[in-house]
């Protein structure tokens, strides 16, 4: 780990307020967006960002750089917070029983309506899948990053971005019928 970098953990290990307040400068935007993007509300979003400062400062002590960057720990963290608030809050979610994910034909094609509805397919995802895709699209996270965050490896992240594919455009075609 660089010698600045370092430091800076350091000091947010001791509680140095200049520390947390730089803490919450450079990464918490990035952790606000992927909060909201799971969680949805505005207000929801605000208190899971708040508990993920409040995680990480409690954590802080247990940050390991070799396994990964301040940002991708932080992501665990938002990553973990925001799925349980959903989780506690969201009855309406759509798990893989509920798709049969093998396309009606092999030429069958998104409807045109795809990318008007994809955020609202999205929200019918459960909250580990949509962290995912968010991650993946939105965040432009490596699979080995998402497998961190999420707690499992960069294959088993790329299966289960191809099983939420289709199961994303089975529930857009259903919107469609």
């Amino acid at each position: 780990m660089e010698e600045k970098t370092h430091l800076f953990i350091d000091q947010l290990r001791r509680r140095e307020p200049g520390a947390c307040r730089r803490l919450i400068a450079d990464h918490g935007p990035a952790v606000f967006r992927m909060v909201q993007r799971i969680v949805g509300r505005q207000e929801d979003a605000e208190e899971v960002w708040q508990d993920v400062f409040v995680k990480a400062l409690q954590a802080i002590a247990t940050y390991d750089s070799r396994k990964a960057s301040l940002a991708t720990w932080l992501s665990r963290i938002a990553y973990n917070e925001s799925v349980n608030f959903v989780r506690r809050r969201r009855p309406d979610i759509v798990y893989m029983d509920d798709c049969d994910l093998a396309p009606d034909s092999p030429d069958e094609t998104p409807d045109d309506h795809v990318v008007d509805d994809l955020e609202q397919a999205l929200a019918k995802l459960p909250p580990h899948e949509q962290a995912i895709v968010t991650m993946f699209y939105y965040d432009d996270m490596s699979l080995a990053d998402i497998g961190y965050v999420t707690g499992s490896t960069a294959s088993t992240v790329g299966s289960q971005l191809c099983r939420i594919r289709k199961k994303l455009y089975r529930i857009i075609k259903t919107m469609h019928p």
